[in-house]
């Protein structure tokens, strides 16, 4: 039913935005080889995702069709709306003609060129867009760097930095040179701790296969430290059993520690020195609209206090604003992913922050504070369904905290 409805919008869309082609040409070929064009598109995104899938994701094929369907079909919505505009104004135009001119006849002003030439021009750009995004921008990373200030930050560690990844979705990879070149940008950070929190799969386990070999390379003085995101679980694809389910999920635990990952499942572990600590906090995947809530905060912070300075890691940003930033024991910093900003949006430093993706969560990328406590929420290493980025890069984060007040 569903690819019904996908096809019958697709279709309606199509026939409408055709309309701006018909102003410059009624040649049979030209129309013949524009929706010819068009039924390869869908036929090639029906036909993906009626093939085997060996993690049920969105990697190879599957992806790659869904980028050029998004494409096409992104580009046609444009013409559709501008078309549509102009025949807000035709139709009144054309009524009011037959009421009060000479004519009794009913006719519809033509389409005008320029109009169709505007409509051409702006379903373009993200037609151009979603394929720069799908060739360049999905591996253009980029190392973005905090620095945030603490009172209570003990004094041995000021100036500690910490690395953060998040949303690997390992199963779209399809380039092995282009996460290396991510994974070393990682390692030349040389932070003092790297964390990763969650999403390391968009399925199954056996997606990290070819990869985490390259994964495995991240070290850091003080370790590496991981969570589970809600893809992890194995929640969005079908099992045979539930025990195939499960045998999944511990299968990846594995991983992380094969990588030399320290997975940390509603827990917490002291990191000293020069005899004073703070606490990494770790909790498993808690988000609000329907996503699992494993996490147990209580539990993971069992026997610290509002005192020590704490560092959490929770996959879902919306964990922070329900729970965390109320909770009594004050965690200072809270590090997130999930939101993937959209992988669509446009940032200018210091001018302009805007994703779709901030209608649904408040927290969708960066550093955000509210009563000396922050959470960043990382845009993601990876990629999902949609296979690029487009104005929101993949990210390494690289936070170092500082003691004192925050500079006027």
């Amino acid at each position: 039913m569903r690819w019904l409805i996908l096809a019958v919008i697709y279709i309606i869309v199509d026939l409408y935005a055709f309309q701006a082609l018909r102003v410059f040409s009624k040649n049979v070929w030209v129309a013949s080889f524009y929706f010819l064009i068009s039924i390869i598109v869908i036929a090639n995104l029906f036909y993906q995702f009626n093939q085997p899938n060996p993690n049920d994701g969105f990697g190879g094929g599957r992806g790659y069709a869904i980028g050029i369907f998004l494409a096409f079909f992104v580009a046609k919505i444009v013409l559709a709306l501008v078309l549509l505009g102009e025949d807000f104004l035709r139709l009144p135009f054309a009524g009011f003609q037959k009421l009060f001119g000479s004519s009794e006849s009913f006719s519809i002003p033509s389409r005008r060129k320029f109009i169709s030439t505007v409509a051409l021009g702006l379903a373009a750009i993200p037609f151009a867009g979603l394929l720069y995004g799908m060739v360049k921008g999905r591996y253009n990373f980029r190392v973005l760097r905090y620095t945030l200030y603490f009172d209570d930050l003990p004094e041995s560690f000021d100036g500690y930095t910490i690395s953060q990844i998040s949303d690997v979705h390992s199963g779209s990879f399809d380039n092995k040179e282009k996460i290396q070149y991510g994974v070393d940008l990682l390692k030349e950070q040389e932070s003092d701790l790297v964390v990763f929190t969650g999403d390391l799969v968009n399925n199954k386990a056996s997606e990290m296969e070819n990869w985490k070999g390259m994964f495995s390379q991240v070290n850091a003085r003080d370790g590496v430290y991981s969570i589970l995101g809600n893809h992890d679980y194995g929640d969005y694809t079908q099992w045979e059993s539930p025990e195939a389910k499960k045998q999944n999920l511990q299968r990846l635990k594995d991983t992380h520690a094969e990588m030399g990952w320290n997975l940390m499942l509603n827990e917490h572990r002291l990191i000293e020195r020069n005899g004073e600590k703070i606490a990494l906090v770790g909790v498993e995947n808690w988000g609000i609209g329907g996503f699992k809530k494993a996490g147990d905060l209580q539990k993971a912070g069992n026997g610290l206090s509002s005192k020590d300075f704490k560092v959490l890691l929770s996959h879902d940003p919306s964990h922070w604003e329900e729970e965390v930033k109320k909770d009594e024991k004050h965690y200072h910093l809270t590090l997130s992913g999930h939101t993937h900003g959209m992988q669509f949006g446009i940032e200018i430093p210091g001018w302009l922050k805007w994703s779709p993706v901030q209608y649904r969560y408040k927290h969708w990328a960066g550093i955000y504070e509210e009563a000396g406590r922050y959470i960043n929420v990382n845009r993601g290493f990876g990629f999902l369904a949609y296979p690029g980025r487009i104005g929101i890069w993949p990210e390494i984060s690289v936070i170092e905290l500082k003691k004192g007040p925050k500079p006027a």
